[in-house]
Parts: structure tokens; C-alpha cells; sequence
């Protein structure tokens, strides 16, 4: 069995490392862009899915407005008879 030696510890030290600051330097590359996709993607949803609400809100409100029965004269109240007690 090989035993581990000083120099393949500092080389896989020196890997992690070298990785670790690879991997620091794209994000701060590549996450700028991502989130900002991310952000307009949903900004687009939202606004599409805000239209398809206006629009179904519209045309159920056209809809109810134009019914074909014939709309009902103005009621002012209901008419209660009173009796006067002695």
C-alpha cells in the first residue's frame, strides 16, 4: 500500500484551491447574466399572465353587460303596510 507523501498533500491542496477560486471566478462571470435572464423571464410571465387576466375579466364584464334580458325599472323599497294600535 502507498502511503501519502508531503508533496501529493500540497498538490492536492494546491487543486482544491486552484478550483475553488476557478470556480469563484466564473460565477462572478456568469451570475450576473443568469439571474438577469432569470429576473426578465419572469417579468415576461408576469406580464402575459396579467393580460390573460385583464382580457378574461373583459370579456366576462362584456358579456354580463349585454344580456339579453330587459333591465329592471328603478325599485325604491319595499311597500310595508302599518297599522296604528290603540
Amino acid at each position: 500500500m502507498q502511503e501519502a507523501g508531503f508533496p501529493t498533500i500540497v498538490r492536492t491542496l494546491f487543486w482544491f484551491v486552484a478550483i475553488y477560486y476557478i470556480i469563484k471566478f466564473l460565477a462572478r462571470l456568469f451570475l450576473p447574466v443568469i439571474a438577469k435572464k432569470v429576473v426578465e423571464k419572469a417579468t415576461q410571465q408576469f406580464q402575459e399572465q396579467t393580460k390573460q387576466q385583464s382580457q378574461q375579466y373583459q370579456d366576462n364584464y362584456n358579456s354580463s353587460t349585454k344580456s339579453d334580458k330587459p333591465r329592471e325599472t328603478k325599485k325604491v323599497g319595499e311597500y310595508i303596510d302599518y297599522e296604528e294600535i290603540d
